[in-house]
């Protein structure tokens, strides 16, 4: 049983993988950083209100052995292009954020001296060989791993920083309502955290593959168990890592710089900081690895995600061979990433904020596109989800459009 479990595993840990990178060592890391414990209620309620959107993606998989973009082809046309155009609005930015945080860690790490962009573009390039070349097998094993070592050492930190503190740590409310600044960081932190709802469709797809390598009726069994063995565990780490932040840097003066390689050198300081210079080499693997880790998962979900929604929007491209169809849209999304990086965004923190803000801003659409793919007649009615599961759907697709509608009229319209 245990060793069922445990192969069974792997679209949760993916997914998991390309959650933890962004938004846990970056944003909840500077969250705590900046505002103490002010902001624990965001990451709380980011993590409650889209979970039926997240539950949704192994759910449909499990019962139909396919993705969510059939799903939403079912729903409708217009449901497939507003997926592939909210797609292409946010990949390249999205993969562009990945990578320079993995290049600043990378510089940090190994002390090269090259330029971060450069650095950045050999990483997409090596990325994208890494794919074409492995499988999904490969990922599936090491992420695993990565996602483990990552969380073991930052809940080391945090209960050495904790126990340092003493309770000697002194935090006031530092949030203000009225500050652009601070409602803008906001919106940044919610909209990644845990994920884009988007990441949805990727865990859909990686449940598909995976089924090639579990028995008949496998996929089902534990479909769910591995997406709230990730889904919980990611929820719980943000928070570790924001404690982290507020324990560490909040109220010493320093902030994070928007430059990758310096942020990065100031995230691994202050992990060695609370637990010594002894842990140097595990905390700087640990961060290298799950940022790398994140990268990959991001590419090679593009990689499986663009040519599927391309199909569905232009049948004539099903004459094209998949494998084909693939490498063609990661030559697209390396030359708009590589542009991206190379032209229009200097710092990392404004590369981050407008692709956490995008997906904050589209969360409710893709949430209500996941809820009518496992509400829809087509799908297999012993596997929709209880009145309970839909009706706290209903709620929180409520909340999202309120949040998403509010934010427009601020940033607009006041």
């Amino acid at each position: 049983m245990k060793t069922n479990l445990w192969k069974s595993l792997g679209p949760g840990l993916l997914w998991a993988g390309a959650a933890v990178g962004v938004s846990h060592l970056v944003q909840s890391t500077r969250a705590g950083a900046l505002f103490g414990f002010d902001l624990v209620w965001v990451v709380v309620l980011a993590n409650v209100l889209k979970y039926p959107f997240f539950e949704f993606a192994p759910r449909y998989a499990a019962a139909t052995g396919e993705s969510l973009i059939d799903g939403y082809e079912r729903t409708g046309r217009w449901a497939i292009w507003m997926y592939g155009i909210f797609t292409l609005l946010t990949m390249f930015t999205i993969q562009a954020a990945v990578t320079m945080v993995t290049a600043g860690i990378l510089k940090n790490v190994t002390g090269w001296d090259m330029n971060i962009v450069l650095t950045a573009i050999i990483l997409l390039v090596f990325t994208a060989a890494l794919i074409i070349s492995g499988k999904y097998v490969l990922l599936d094993k090491v992420v695993k791993w990565i996602v483990i070592l990552l969380t073991v050492t930052t809940v080391f930190a945090v209960f050495v920083a904790w126990w340092k503190s003493s309770g000697k740590t002194s935090f006031q409310t530092t949030f203000d309502w009225k500050n652009a600044g601070d409602l803008a960081f906001l919106i940044a932190l919610a909209g990644w955290m845990p994920a884009p709802i988007d990441v949805s469709v990727w865990h859909s797809l990686w449940s598909v593959e995976k089924k090639k390598t579990l028995e008949k009726g496998g996929l089902w069994k534990f479909a769910l168990w591995d997406f709230k063995i990730g889904y919980y565990g990611t929820a719980v780490l943000a928070l570790f890592f924001l404690a982290l932040g507020a324990l560490v840097m909040y109220g010493s003066g320093a902030t994070f710089s928007s430059k990758a390689a310096v942020f990065a050198g100031q995230l691994i300081k202050m992990y060695t900081q609370v637990t010594g210079e002894w842990a140097y080499p595990i905390i700087a693997f640990a961060a290298l690895a799950t940022m790398f880790s994140t990268t990959v998962t991001c590419m090679d979900a593009y990689a499986r995600v663009l040519p599927a929604t391309s199909i569905k929007i232009i049948s004539s491209l099903r004459r094209i061979k998949p494998v084909l169809l693939s490498h063609v849209w990661l030559v697209i999304l390396l030359a708009g990433t590589i542009l991206l990086i190379s032209n229009f965004m200097h710092g990392m923190k404004a590369m981050v904020d407008l692709a956490t803000t995008l997906s904050f801003v589209t969360a409710p659409v893709m949430a209500f596109l996941n809820f009518k793919a496992v509400t829809s007649g087509h799908f297999p009615e012993k596997y929709k989800p209880g009145k309970f599961l839909r009706g706290f759907a209903w709620i929180s697709m409520v909340f999202l459009a309120l949040f998403s509608l509010g934010y427009l009229a601020w940033r607009f319209m006041l």
